[in-house]
């Protein structure tokens, strides 16, 4: 469950207010924009429309509820056979950057059973219809300005794939994936191009697994895998990604809290008697050791530290969001339907019209909620299984994690990274909180900081300094100030960075430079 709250309409208002006659940027200045307004153009003939692909092409002149066109892109259904019973929705955005020319970016969400639907509208689409605001706007910042983005409802049963699910660990979900994934690289001639999978949370255990699988099937026609990304990912047991983290997260943020002492002190005697410190500070080392401690199991007597902080903050704030915390009431009604006590109209993809321009036949669409893994995943996390060999075999792994997300915490990835071994040495050999993430500034935050913000109100995305980043042999461990679980949508400039880098258009993420546009 989320409750997302961006007040991007109350800021537009607000800014606008401070300066009724202040005169609009020129049109030169306009020009000179690193991310454009309207960076989805309107195009003058389809790069993919062809006798194959015309069933599935979306009109993006009329697309129900957004007032603009959303440009050239195609929706349906593909099967996932022979290994699956079903099929897999999709829903393919071509980029008209020259770059983007031979290379594709899959995005997922996790769940497992959340439809990746929930990143095209809320996080890094062409077009965003966020929590809170009442109609759909351009985004400035979305990925298809960088790259050919597709997003995939997967495994079967998840959001628009039919279901039931027939996967019983993550291989079953590589392979009806990678069946899946064949067809659609037939369907779009798009023989030979990189591949890229992006994604968050749960998708953190299924990418690395579909990863290795495409590797694995040594195909570079349809399978030639060039890199992956995994924000705030699920790749390790909760007892390293949320128990041993919780207590030291809830001292370095106790003012957003507020608990009382009486509490603090009790759950910080706690996590020293249950050893989630002395597991932390043994963990990260760098180099880490070689002996490398265990994390404490969370099921012994009071050791469930997570649990009694979020009961704990709920009670100081009612409207206490895991998925970032310092989010306060009231609560923000939200049109992807996610479960809210907000109320209002909301559940956008459920809408009749909305099923029919997308191809699929009339579905009972729930954002997240569908039963992936009814006995549970019978895989190991990803950490323990294919992702160190997916390092080794792209060179080319980011791991994004977001300093505000209290699911899943940024130490117990960077612990976990400490535990694995790739390309000849165990975990990080230099600290890796200390080189910064840079944003690029753009002429839009020069107009709102002069009281000259667009309406509505889009360019939300600050630049700067706006978290860490960190190389080594291949992977990148990159934080983010500011953002919950989701990057693209809290801080999307950094997500939007974070792509430049795994797609090879900028060589780190200290470097200076303006984003890559179209």
């Amino acid at each position: 469950m989320r409750f997302l709250v961006p007040f991007t309409l109350l800021v537009a208002t607000a800014v606008a207010l401070q300066s009724p006659h202040r005169k609009a940027a020129s049109l030169k200045q306009r020009a000179k924009r690193f991310i454009k307004r309207d960076a989805q153009p309107v195009q003058t003939s389809h790069q993919y429309l062809n006798n194959e692909t015309e069933q599935f092409l979306v009109d993006g002149k009329d697309f129900p509820e957004v007032p603009f066109d959303i440009g050239e892109s195609y929706s349906g259904l593909l099967p996932n056979t022979p290994h699956g019973d079903s099929s897999l929705f999709f829903w393919f955005f071509p980029s008209s950057n020259p770059d983007a020319k031979n290379e594709i970016t899959i995005w997922l969400n996790g769940g497992p059973g959340c439809s990746s639907l929930d990143g095209l509208l809320q996080e890094n689409g062409p077009f965003l219809w966020q929590s809170g605001t009442h109609a759909p706007v351009r985004n400035p910042y979305s990925w298809t300005n960088l790259t050919n983005v597709v997003y995939i409802d997967q495994p079967a049963g998840t959001g628009f794939s039919p279901g039931p699910s027939t996967v019983q660990n993550e291989i079953d979900v590589s392979n009806q994936f990678n069946d899946f994934w064949k067809r659609f690289i037939q369907t779009f001639s798009m023989q030979g191009y990189k591949v890229y999978i992006t994604g968050e949370s749960y998708a953190g255990q299924y990418i690395p697994y579909l990863a290795s699988g495409m590797l694995d099937r040594k195909d570079t026609t349809y399978f030639n895998l060039k890199g992956i990304q995994i924000n705030d990912p699920s790749i390790n047991e909760d007892n390293v990604m949320m128990y041993a983290p919780a207590v030291a997260a809830l001292n370095h943020f106790s003012t957003v809290f507020s608990l009382n002492d009486t509490f603090m002190e009790e759950i910080n005697n706690r996590a020293e008697e249950c050893g989630y410190n002395k597991f932390l500070n043994e963990a990260l080392t760098f180099p880490p050791p070689q002996d490398f401690p265990t994390a404490p199991d969370p099921n012994q007597e009071g050791c469930d530290v997570w649990d009694q902080i979020v009961k704990a903050a709920t009670y100081i704030n009612p409207c206490f969001n895991m998925y970032h915390l310092t989010d306060f009431c009231p609560f923000l009604w939200d049109e992807m339907g996610f479960p809210s006590l907000a109320g209002g109209p909301n559940d956008y993809f459920n809408q009749s019209a909305v099923q029919k321009a997308l191809h699929v036949p009339p579905t009972n669409y729930a954002v997240c909620g569908g039963e992936i893994f009814p006995y549970g995943d019978g895989s190991v996390p990803s950490a323990l299984g294919p992702l160190p060999s997916v390092i080794e075999r792209t060179n080319n792994v980011l791991i994004g994690h977001g300093w505000y997300d209290y699911l899943l915490f940024l130490n117990g990835s960077l612990a976990t990274i400490q535990s694995m071994t790739w390309n000849g040495a165990q975990g990080f050999e230099k600290p890796a909180l200390e080189e910064p993430l840079f944003v690029p500034y753009t002429h839009a935050l020069d107009e709102i900081a002069n009281g000259n913000a667009q309406i509505p109100f889009t360019a939300d995305a600050g630049a700067g300094i706006l978290g860490t980043a960190h190389t080594e042999r291949g992977l990148t461990f990159s934080t983010v100030y500011g953002s919950g679980h989701e990057i693209p949508q809290y801080v999307p400039g950094a997500a939007y960075r974070q792509l430049e880098f795994l797609l090879g258009r900028i060589k780190s993420l200290q470097q200076k430079g303006p984003f890559t546009t179209q």
